[in-house]
């Protein structure tokens, strides 16, 4: 799905987001409880008296439901939705930031204070933080290879992150012990 088509929806709904910000929030959502609703996603970010028509919540359903369906797949598809490579890296490296801190931000407003986090959860989730405040002024080759391993970096911990936080919790109950 094209990022600017998703963008123009949300500038729409929201100046201050982004297409990056919400699918950061989606994926984030996801991550923690994949069975997440699209209509809970887009109640986080869709003021109560806010008209969407109806193409445009079923590009934004859509959007949400191809995202949930990647991140089950074991095919490693999943991408950030971002600004294409044509893009100036600038304007990708702002999006990524937006990424993250929706990513940040759909994990908090779906965990419990309950949820307990692998150390490598926490590291991640720190990682994640740093990213929210690289500096846009890049230009150059080098700069170019280190956003593309910080992109492929989030990719492969966010589906890290959804087998950590969808796996079955494996409990033992009084009664096993009893056998």
């Amino acid at each position: 799905m094209a990022y600017f088509i998703v963008d123009s929806i949300i500038k729409s709904i929201d100046n201050s987001l982004t297409a990056a910000d919400v699918h950061g929030i989606a994926t984030g959502m996801l991550c923690v409880n994949i069975k997440t609703s699209p209509s809970r996603w887009l109640a986080d970010f869709i003021l109560p008296d806010t008209q969407l028509s109806a193409q445009h919540q079923q590009i934004l359903e859509h959007l949400f439901l191809g995202t949930q369906r990647l991140l089950i797949s074991s095919d490693g598809d999943f991408n950030l939705l971002l600004p294409n490579d044509d893009a100036p890296l600038s304007e990708q490296v702002i999006a990524l930031r937006s990424w993250c801190q929706g990513f940040l931000y759909g994990v908090g407003a779906t965990t419990t204070s309950a949820t307990i986090l692998s150390k490598e959860a926490t590291e991640i989730f720190k990682d994640m933080t740093e990213i929210t405040r690289l500096d846009n002024d890049v230009e150059g080759n080098d700069d170019e290879a280190a956003f593309t391993e910080i992109y492929e970096y989030l990719r492969s911990v966010v589906i890290l992150l959804c087998l950590e936080f969808n796996q079955p919790k494996v409990t033992a109950t009084y009664s096993q012990y009893l056998h």
